[in-house]
Formats: structure tokens, sequence, C-alpha cells
């Protein structure tokens, strides 16, 4: 068994705010999550968000259901 490590990104649409946050979308396949964490604090918690919920979440997003 292999040990992976999360491979954290933030979005390109991303700008210097302050206000984004990281996923390491590498999970997806292999533990069913995405985990999320605050980018100004990449030390803290890490939220594990189920792959279905993030993927409907970035679907209802790009289709405008959801605004910034």
């Amino acid at each position: 068994m292999t040990s992976e490590s999360p491979r954290w990104f933030k979005s390109s649409y991303s700008s210097n705010g302050g206000q984004c946050i990281e996923v390491a979308a590498n999970f997806a396949a292999s533990r069913r999550t995405v985990p999320v964490r605050d980018s100004k604090n990449p030390a803290g918690p890490a939220l594990a968000v189920p792959a279905v919920a993030f993927a409907a979440f970035v679907d209802s997003v790009k289709s405008g259901d959801i605004t910034g």
C-alpha cells in the first residue's frame, strides 16, 4: 500500500485577494473525497468533501446556479 499525498492547487480564476481555497482533486478517484483547505492556513484543517458532492457544486457554479 502506498501513501498518497494531496496535491493542492488553487483555481486559475483566484486573484490575490486573500480569500482563496485550495483543493486536492487527486484524492477524488482513490478516496472518493476532495479535501478543501484555506489557502492562508495550509497547516490548518482540511474539509473532506465527498467527490460526488464536490462535482455537483462545481457543476452548479459553472451553470450559474451559484454565484460569488
